[in-house]
């Protein structure tokens, strides 16, 4: 049996651009991409904490400090939303190790509420977690 499982996740992303007039996507700064170890065209959902929107496109590489929904999704989201961005895998249930495999989470505007622990000293707003390891690194 296979199970979907969370493989990857941006926490608190903040969008700073919805593009109506592009084909479709999410665009998302690369060292983002990188840390949370999704794959351009990969199949990312969207949940917007801001508005309660929910959806689904693909992610595709940015500019640096992008988070840009483009496409018909724009018109789900304003410019300074709050929004997680999710990948999930299918993994086969004998793969699945309960306790050991977590997801890559990267946090994104460390200075809020319970994340003040992981600021970043370079400034940056965005921090790497593994589940429940932390890998302080600012991006």
């Amino acid at each position: 049996m296979l199970l979907q499982m969370l493989k990857s996740k941006i926490h608190r992303a903040i969008v700073t651009d919805a593009n109506v007039d592009y084909e479709g996507s999410i665009a998302i700064d690369p060292a983002i991409l990188k840390q949370a170890n999704i794959a351009e065209f990969e199949q990312v959902h969207i949940y917007n904490i801001t508005n309660g929107e929910r959806l689904i496109t693909y992610a595709i590489i940015g500019n640096k400090g992008d988070i840009c929904i483009n496409g018909a999704a724009a018109r789900k989201v304003n410019i300074g939303d709050v929004i997680i961005i999710a990948a999930y895998a299918l993994y086969d249930e004998t793969e699945v190790n309960w306790f050991g495999s977590k997801p890559k989470i990267v946090y994104c505007d460390c200075e809020v509420d319970h994340f003040s622990s992981r600021v970043c000293e370079k400034g940056t707003k965005c921090c790497i977690k593994y589940h429940d390891k932390e890998e302080k690194k600012c991006l």
